[in-house]
């Protein structure tokens, strides 16, 4: 299938979004998704799905398959399985589309879900992009959602903002510390969990994924 250069709406068998398609691509794609109260249309997902499609990127900035069953609400309790089998699915499609290999990105409950099917299923993404990593409910800090850190062996990206209450910088520091693959996190100034719209400026978060980190001692310690 031969691609053309621009953004057009992408529908086929449990994949729904937009594609971002470079004017020169570099046979690399990504699949970028959304947090739980929010869709592929978020002005956040635009922002990083126009900077990676600067840099030779193909991107699908995608809905999860509950957002795809209903066009508002949080994802339903037990379901999430689901949620990462429309990433396995998308992945799936955006290689072949590419006839390359395919990062894996996501904001919030996107992000969480990305890096819990990179831990099941080690090799299917090249590297992740964590954009505000809901590490716990907000003031609940005793209810970490990194259970499966050690097991994560994916070059990871975290984009974190300095004032986002589903974790401080310090805590997911040291919840990357598990991790056994390279990592980095970039942090945002004043950032919450949404990353602050203008504040947050992508270019960073390009150069990191584009890196892959292959070889790179763990980084955590990023600011800008």
């Amino acid at each position: 299938m031969a691609l053309q250069p621009g953004i057009a709406r992408f529908e086929t068998d449990g994949v729904r979004g937009f594609l971002h398609t470079p004017n020169d691509s570099a046979n690399r794609g990504m699949v970028l998704t959304h947090g739980a109260g929010s869709d592929c249309s978020s002005s956040l997902l635009v922002k990083v799905a126009e900077a990676f499609c600067s840099a030779g990127v193909t991107v699908l900035r995608c809905d999860l398959p509950f957002r795809q069953q209903r066009p508002s609400g949080p994802p339903q309790p037990g379901k999430s399985a689901a949620d990462r089998a429309g990433l396995k699915l998308a992945i799936a499609t955006v290689s072949d589309l590419v006839g390359g290999s395919v990062f894996l990105a996501g904001h919030s409950y996107g992000g969480r879900q990305a890096s819990l099917l990179a831990a099941e299923e080690p090799g299917l993404a090249l590297g992740l992009l964590l954009l505000s990593y809901p590490l716990h409910p907000p003031k609940k800090p005793e209810q970490l959602r990194v259970q499966h850190f050690p097991q994560l062996r994916t070059p990871s990206v975290f984009v974190h903002g300095t004032a986002d209450p589903f974790g401080s910088i310090a805590e997911l520091k040291s919840a990357i510390a598990a991790i056994p693959a390279a990592t980095q996190l970039i942090t945002v100034e004043a950032a919450r969990h949404d990353l602050g719209g203008a504040r947050f400026d992508p270019t960073e978060s390009v150069a990191a994924v584009l890196s892959g980190l292959t070889g790179r001692p763990k980084k955590i310690n990023s600011s800008r």
